[in-house]
């Protein structure tokens, strides 16, 4: 029974919740909403029983993943930036070469606003909080993609939600791998500079944001 009952909490929060924001069009953008929601599933965190509370950092566990975690960007963004080149080559580089201070400004407080308290709703708390409704590891991943990919759909637009599947089930594995989300926060910040560099970075934030 509490098994069914944090399968049903777990589908409102990240779905029900979710979706009527989205609907609702909550005027300022979804950051300061965000924050306010990691800062929750945080405390919990702090105090759930049979969390680790290294999680939130494990500065070793970036030394040993970084080399894959680069060599898996690097790759990514050089077939990103190619394929805009050859089909939308109006756009490439558009956010640094129009506007490089707001380019600077989303390199700099991206990360800190936006990546960790996103990788510590959907990574550490999720995958937490209702291990016990996803049995296995891939399980748990793909629910944790499914639900960041959700929402995405804030956005209106099929690329945002497509590569939110992918980069939420990378994440997520790679979270499983390190238990650490300094390593999941630094790789995602990593995609979201590149996104926000070549030109895809209007796909990627609300109007009320920018």
């Amino acid at each position: 029974m509490k098994v069914i009952l944090r399968a049903v909490e777990f589908v409102v929060l990240f779905f029900g919740v979710t979706g009527v924001f989205i609907a609702a069009e909550v005027p300022g953008g979804p950051i300061p909403v965000l924050l306010v929601a990691a800062a929750g599933a945080g405390l919990y965190l702090h105090r759930a029983r049979g969390f680790d509370r290294r999680t939130f950092g494990r500065p070793e566990a970036l030394r040993r993943a970084l080399p894959s975690v680069l060599l898996l960007w690097l790759t990514v963004s050089v077939f990103a930036l190619g394929v805009i080149a050859v089909v939308d080559r109006a756009h490439l580089f558009d956010l640094p070469r129009e506007r490089p201070w707001l380019w600077l400004a989303v390199l700099v407080f991206y990360p800190l606003a936006s990546v960790y308290p996103q990788e510590l709703l959907f990574r550490a708390f999720l995958l937490h909080r209702y291990a016990a409704v996803f049995k296995g590891e891939r399980v748990a991943a793909a629910a944790s993609a499914v639900a960041f990919s959700f929402v995405h759909l804030l956005f209106g637009n099929v690329l945002a939600v497509a590569a939110t599947l992918a980069g939420g089930w990378l994440f997520a594995r790679r979270y499983q791998a390190t238990r650490s989300l300094l390593v999941v926060s630094v790789e995602h910040a990593l995609y979201g500079a590149t996104i926000f560099t070549i030109g895809l970075g209007r796909f990627f934030y609300h109007a009320g944001n920018f």
